[in-house]
């Protein structure tokens, strides 16, 4: 057994000075490396000269915690991100907002004798909203799923809802385009260009429903914007696809269109960035940062090459329509990635969530005085 006699004194009746700091009893260089007031010069009249005695004499107390910052656990993210393909997801978007867009156009232009624009509107809406729809089912992995949504209708959700629609405009716009092409059912073509015409609006806008009614940060903090955007970066890519397809007569009314849809989808993207605060950083850096910069650029230069001689020169208009569809897809594909990259930051999901709650009045756990904990 040890010879050493302890007490309610101390260790061989040692007793610590009545000023003396905690942790003055440990001896030996690893108390001095730790500048708790027991290296040299410790004493029963006090600490020695540590680091907290040298903060105090500089102004201020610092706190003997430090501020605790944000931390999940082991670093994973806080909500599972989506497990879409971008190749199918975010191409299903641009085609689908295409297709709609377009088929509003075509029936524009329908409407204003316009027939070679309309005709190459429709043919481009319903290869689109094919391409868009076998999207959609290689994503889903098994071509049966996509008929199950249809088994029940549930106007709460934007995925039953948005199945309904396309199966109630796919046909209405494969119709429109086979009697503008064979001529035959003039007819039952003009009904059907404008069941789809009036669907059109909708198919353009509910992707972004669909993303928004999500839990991904960067797309549900922005769903009062999300679904304007799509509709504003559709229009701009059947403006394009007017002014690749169209006769350099007949785009006028798309080039006005265009004009309008990029300085929308502009003046929507800076809302956007305004209401997400700091998860606005999703959409600014990175390879969401890079698509939307280009989408920026290309949609802007597309619009205004569009306005400025688009008119006057078919080879100007091809070169304004290209950049405008461009556009239109960085977009998508643009706020597509900002979603992944909110979601796999977990201080996307936690940081504003504890932004308003402090706005509210709320209590924040890691602020005052730095003795709160991590959550």
């Amino acid at each position: 057994m040890s010879s050493s006699r302890v007490s309610r004194h101390g260790i061989d009746g040692r007793r610590p000075g009545r000023r003396a700091a905690p942790g003055a009893l440990r001896q030996g260089p690893e108390a001095d490396r730790d500048g708790d007031g027991a290296g040299p010069g410790a004493g029963a009249d006090g600490p020695g000269p540590s680091r907290w005695r040298g903060r105090r004499r500089r102004g201020g107390e610092e706190p003997m915690v430090p501020r605790a910052e944000f931390g999940s656990y082991y670093g994973r993210p806080v909500i599972k991100a989506p497990s879409w393909s971008a190749a199918d997801i975010a191409g299903y978007f641009f085609l689908g907002g295409l297709a709609g867009a377009g088929s509003v156009l075509a029936a524009g232009a329908q409407l204003t004798s316009r027939t070679r624009t309309a005709t190459a509107l429709k043919v481009s809406s319903t290869a689109a909203i094919s391409l868009s729809a076998a999207a959609l089912v290689h994503d889903l992995g098994r071509p049966e799923r996509f008929a199950n949504m249809l088994r029940v209708f549930k106007p709460t959700s934007p995925m039953s809802v948005g199945s309904w629609l396309l199966s109630a405009y796919g046909p209405a716009a494969g119709a429109a385009a086979l009697s503008a092409v064979t001529g035959r059912l003039p007819r039952a073509g003009a009904a059907a260009t404008a069941a789809a015409g009036l669907l059109g609006p909708a198919v353009a806008a509910y992707t972004g429903v669909l993303a928004a009614d999500t839990a991904v940060p960067a797309w549900h903090g922005a769903h009062r914007e999300l679904p304007y955007l799509f509709t504003a970066s559709a229009t701009a890519a059947a403006s394009g696809m007017a002014l690749v397809l169209g006769p350099t007569a007949q785009t006028g009314p798309a080039r006005h269109a265009a004009v309008l849809a990029a300085g929308a989808e502009r003046a929507l993207t800076a809302a956007v960035e305004r209401r997400l605060g700091m998860v606005a950083e999703t959409y600014r850096t990175g390879r969401a940062g890079t698509l939307m910069r280009c989408a920026r650029l290309l949609t802007t230069g597309g619009a205004v090459a569009g306005a400025v001689l688009a008119g006057r020169s078919r080879p100007a208009a091809v070169l304004s329509g290209l950049a405008l569809l461009a556009g239109s897809a960085c977009t998508r594909f643009g706020v597509f990635a900002a979603g992944l990259a909110s979601a796999e930051d977990p201080l996307y999901t936690v940081g504003p969530q504890r932004a308003a709650l402090s706005a509210a009045g709320g209590t924040d756990r890691t602020s005052g005085d730095g003795a709160g904990r991590q959550e």
